[in-house]
């Protein structure tokens, strides 16, 4: 998904955009980059489209629903679904008990350091669901590490967006 893309989403669906395709990189589908999103959404607010407390409540909220879905998929169904893909993809196995691990080793902190993690962020969902971890404290933890991830990217957007921009006019 280009720059350009994502921008007229912005330009036509405003915060409701925001919210659907930042919802779709929570729940890790490809084409839908935060390092594109994120700072995007940053620029617009800086811009006056919205302010940057809303786009940050917009983007949370769809991160945490993200993450949320992802939770239930591997509390509902997840040890079955991680059954058939690590017998079809028996080098990743390793992998995932090293998730699994980290969330019996690390708990709350372990849920909140993954969200800072490229890939993981949105893949630790899954075995938070299917160890059964506590929702209230799976939700706190990822709420934190979704606001910091996202005020980092949209902040990052927010202050150099239009600088970035700017400079590559004149390259």
């Amino acid at each position: 998904m280009s720059i350009e893309v994502v921008n007229q989403y912005f330009e036509n669906y405003g915060g409701i955009a925001i919210f659907i395709i930042v919802l779709l990189e929570y729940l890790n589908l490809p084409g839908f980059p935060a390092g594109v999103i994120m700072p995007m959404a940053g620029i617009w607010a800086a811009n006056g489209k919205l302010s940057f407390l809303l786009t940050m409540i917009i983007s949370v909220s769809a991160g945490l629903l993200g993450s949320w879905i992802l939770y239930f998929f591997g509390r509902c169904g997840g040890s079955v679904f991680l059954k058939a893909y690590v017998k079809k993809f028996p080098k990743q196995q390793k992998a995932i008990e090293k998730n699994f691990e980290m969330i019996r080793q690390r708990g709350c902190i372990g849920i909140f350091l993954s969200k800072l993690i490229p890939m993981v962020r949105t893949l630790i969902s899954i075995p938070a669901g299917v160890l059964k971890f506590d929702f209230l404290k799976y939700t706190i933890s990822s709420a934190l590490g979704v606001c910091v991830w996202n005020f980092v990217f949209i902040g990052a957007g927010y202050i150099f967006g239009n600088r970035v921009f700017e400079w590559l006019g004149q390259v």
